[in-house]
C-alpha cells in the first residue's frame, strides 16, 4: 500500500520529477544556496534544470528547506536546513538542527522504501548546505544508500566522526567544488574529502575541482554527476 506523503513533512511541498519509465531508483536533492542569489532560483527552477542528468528509470525528489532564523544572516528568516553560525571549519554548529534535518531526510528514504524503492537504489545529494546535510544524513543512516553527491560543501559535525557513522564504509561519494568558491573555499572541500577517507573506504571518495568556478555549478560538474548516477543507479 502506498504511503501518504502528508505523513512525511518534507514531501508535502517537495517537487517530484517522475521517471518516464518504471521507477526503480530515486534521488533526493537538497539544493539551496545561502546569502547569495539562488543558483536555480527556487526549487521549481531546479526541477526544470534536471534535464541534463535525468534518467528514465529514476525519480527525482526536491524537498523544500523550511524558513528559519539564520545566525550568519543577522537571524533573518530564510530557507535553510539548519542554522549557520559561521563558515569556518571551527565555527560553532547547530547540532540539534543538523540532526533534526537529517531525520527528516531519512523519513523520505523510509517512505520511498515502503513504496518500492529500496535504500540501496537511492542517492541523496545537494549543493552548499544541502550537500553538507546529504553527507551527514548518508553517513548516519541505518541503511546503505546507493551514493552521495556533495557539491560545494563540507561535513557537518565532523568532529563526531567516525563514531557517528553507522558502518556505511562502502558508500560511494562524489564531491565537486569550484576552485574560485569564496563562500565555501575549495580548501574546505579538500579537507572534507580527506576526512571522509578516514570514515569510509578511501577508494569510494571522488573529489573533483573546477577552475574558475565560484559558489555555483558548471556543465562539467553536471556531467560528472550524471556519470555518477549512471554508474550507481543502473537500469534494472
Amino acid at each position: 500500500m502506498c504511503g501518504n506523503n502528508m505523513s512525511v513533512p518534507l514531501l508535502a511541498e517537495a517537487v517530484t520529477v517522475s521517471g518516464t519509465q518504471k521507477e526503480t531508483a530515486a534521488i533526493c536533492l537538497l539544493l539551496y544556496l545561502f546569502f547569495i542569489c539562488f543558483l536555480f532560483s527556487i526549487r521549481h527552477g531546479w526541477a526544470d534544470s534536471l534535464t541534463g542528468i535525468r534518467l528514465p528509470h529514476v525519480k527525482f525528489i526536491c524537498p523544500h528547506a523550511p524558513k528559519i532564523p539564520v545566525t550568519l544572516n543577522m537571524r533573518s528568516l530564510m530557507p535553510a536546513w539548519f542554522d549557520l553560525m559561521g563558515l569556518s571549519p571551527d565555527a560553532p554548529e547547530d547540532e540539534v538542527g543538523i540532526k533534526k534535518a537529517a531525520e527528516n531526510i531519512k523519513a523520505i528514504i523510509e517512505h520511498e522504501a515502503r513504496n518500492g524503492i529500496p535504500p540501496h537504489r537511492i542517492i541523496i545529494g545537494g549543493f552548499s548546505q544541502g550537500g553538507a546535510l546529504s553527507l551527514y544524513t548518508a553517513l548516519t543512516c541505518q541503511h546503505q544508500l546507493a551514493g552521495v553527491v556533495a557539491l560545494s560543501c563540507w561535513l557537518p559535525l565532523h568532529k563526531s566522526f567516525p563514531s557517528a557513522s553507522s558502518g556505511n564504509k562502502n558508500i560511494p561519494i562524489l564531491q565537486c567544488h569550484g576552485e574560485m568558491d569564496m563562500m565555501v573555499p575549495a580548501q574546505f572541500g579538500a579537507m572534507t574529502a580527506e576526512k571522509l577517507k578516514y570514515i569510509v573506504n578511501p577508494q569510494m571518495v571522488t573529489f573533483k575541482t573546477y577552475p574558475g568556478v565560484q559558489h555555483s555549478s558548471c556543465p562539467e560538474e553536471m556531467l560528472a554527476v550524471r556519470e555518477f548516477i549512471e554508474k550507481y543507479l543502473p537500469r534494472i
